[in-house]
C-alpha cells in the first residue's frame, strides 16, 4: 500500500476519535462556561496550548524512538512536530476557519510572546516520551487536548458566541484537530526516519 493510501487509512481510522474529541471538548468547555463564567481567557488558553504542545512532543519523540534510538534526534523530531504542528492546530487552522465562516477572529501566535516557554515544554515532552516510550493512549489524549486547544483560541479570540458558533466551531475543529494529529504524530516522524508509514492494525 502506498503511504498515500496510508495516510488517508489513518485519517479515516482517527475520524470517529476527533468527532468525539470535538464534540466533548465543546460540551465540557460550554458547561464550565455555565458553571465558571470567567474561564474563556488568554491565560487559559496558553495552558492547554502548552499542554498539547507537551503531548504532541512526547508521542512524535517517542515514535522516532521506537525506530531509531537515539535520544538527541528524537527530541529535535519531538519539538519540531510539537511547536511547527502545534501552532498549525491550535492557531492557524482555528484563524483560519474564523475567517471563512467570518467569526471576525482575530490572529494570536504565542510562539513569538513566550517562544522560551514553548521551547522548554516541547523539550520536557520529548524527553517523558523517549524515557517512557509509550504512544497509543498518549496520542488518545494528544487529540483530546488539541481539540480543547483549539476550541478556547476560537473562544479567546473570537467576539461572538451562540448556536450557530457552536455549530461552525465543530467544523472548524474537526479540520484542526485531525489533519494536524495525524501529520505530527504518525506521519512526521516517519519522515524524519525516511522510511515507510506503519499502518496501524485497525480496520
Amino acid at each position: 500500500m502506498s503511504n498515500t493510501k496510508k495516510i488517508i487509512h489513518e485519517l479515516k481510522h482517527h475520524t470517529p476519535l476527533t468527532i468525539i474529541a470535538s464534540v466533548t471538548a465543546i460540551i465540557v468547555t460550554f458547561l464550565c462556561l455555565y458553571l465558571l463564567k470567567s474561564i474563556i481567557t488568554e491565560d487559559t488558553f496558553h495552558s492547554l496550548h502548552l499542554i498539547h504542545l507537551f503531548a504532541s512532543a512526547f508521542v512524535s519523540a517517542a515514535i522516532f524512538y521506537k525506530y531509531k534510538n537515539n535520544i538527541f534526534s528524537s527530541t529535535i523530531v519531538g519539538v519540531i512536530s510539537a511547536i511547527l504542528i502545534g501552532s498549525i492546530s491550535d492557531i492557524i487552522f482555528p484563524w483560519l476557519g474564523g475567517q471563512v465562516l467570518f467569526l471576525k477572529t482575530t490572529f494570536h501566535l504565542p510562539l513569538l510572546e513566550i517562544p522560551l516557554l514553548i521551547l522548554g515544554i516541547s523539550i520536557l515532552g520529548s524527553l517523558a516520551g523517549i524515557w517512557l516510550k509509550k504512544t497509543k493512549f498518549p496520542h488518545f489524549l494528544h487529540v483530546f487536548l488539541s481539540a480543547f486547544a483549539s476550541l478556547f483560541y476560537i473562544l479567546t479570540f473570537s467576539p461572538q458566541l451562540n448556536a450557530i458558533f457552536i455549530i461552525l466551531s465543530i467544523i472548524i475543529i474537526f479540520i484542526a484537530v485531525i489533519i494536524p494529529c495525524c501529520v505530527s504524530d504518525i506521519i512526521m516522524p516517519f519522515l524524519f526516519l525516511k522510511q515507510d508509514i506503519k499502518q496501524c492494525n485497525c480496520h
